[in-house]
């Protein structure tokens, strides 16, 4: 393969003041050193906005970290460079699942999205899949108790099927070509951890532990007992309501069986009543009419 050689980058005083001042305003010298070094080592250029530097937790020197972004433009320019890399010809795979929509947090009900890239190895092209899950993605924050897709991060609000994508495509060219993606990120891929204000590493971590809260219901979720014998039963904050509906009316008529559940799951009721008041109100009112 005829693989390009990247660009030698050499800066004159005048661009590197203002680089300081644009693309990586927010750097300390030795974050900005290092900012230059990625830009040569990778042959991209910062005052043609192919690469720029984000710095989280900037005022906090424990957790401070700049992560290097890269544009399309800048993606296009590595990947022209490459001589094994070519794009899928077919369009994204977007998952969708109705029971996902939620119009202020998921109104698609966009569930992933996958893209392949293909590699010219060992004389044949071989595909290269990223995926993408809105669920780890999406710049989702909380607002007045309720959660909401981040108004701010427009692309996201007006055209959640392209932004999806572009986290998925950058997923799959760091896997396919570490040395020439690895450490680069996408304005995209970043936008959660901003609104969560995290790094990259840490939003990592609180995935990771995410995935293990939904294996028990989730993140928003709440313990109850059902006076059935059975363990604790942790429920998702959105079934609350009906699962406590469902139970009155198995047990309709047996107050005590009823004023037992309510004695057991005292501090799950406040915490529900915390967390949902509207649900919690409609549940307590049921209560009441069961007991008048």
């Amino acid at each position: 393969m005829n693989i390009k050689a990247p660009a030698v980058m050499n800066f004159s005083p005048q661009e590197l003041q203002l680089m300081r001042r644009t693309v990586a305003k927010d750097c300390d010298n030795t974050e900005f050193d290092l900012f230059l070094h990625i830009c040569k080592h990778r042959g991209l250029d910062p005052l043609r906005r192919q690469i720029y530097a984000w710095v989280f937790h900037k005022n906090n020197p424990a957790k401070r970290q700049m992560v290097t972004v890269v544009s399309q433009e800048g993606q296009l320019a590595l990947a022209d460079r490459l001589g094994n890399y070519r794009p899928d010809e077919n369009v994204p795979v977007i998952e969708y699942d109705e029971a996902a929509k939620d119009h202020k947090t998921n109104p698609l009900g966009i569930v992933r999205a996958e893209v392949k890239l293909y590699k010219y190895s060992h004389g044949d092209w071989h595909p290269v899949a990223g995926e993408a899950y809105w669920d780890e993605f999406a710049p989702i924050v909380e607002w007045d108790g309720e959660r909401k897709l981040d108004k701010n991060k427009t692309g996201w609000v007006k055209s959640p099927r392209i932004m999806l994508p572009k986290c998925a495509r950058m997923q799959a060219a760091r896997l396919g070509w570490p040395d020439d993606f690895g450490g680069l990120y996408v304005e995209e891929e970043l936008h959660r951890a901003e609104v969560l204000d995290l790094t990259p590493s840490e939003l990592a971590e609180r995935g990771a532990v995410e995935a293990r809260l939904e294996k028990i219901g989730g993140a928003d979720a709440i313990m109850f007992d059902w006076c059935d014998g059975k363990a604790l039963d942790r429920v998702p904050l959105g079934r609350i309501a009906e699962r406590i509906e469902q139970f009155i009316d198995q047990n309709k008529g047996d107050q005590t069986t009823l004023a037992v559940f309510q004695d057991r799951n005292k501090h799950a009721l406040q915490e529900f009543w915390a967390r949902n008041a509207s649900d919690a109100l409609e549940v307590k009112k049921r209560f009441e009419q069961e007991a008048a």
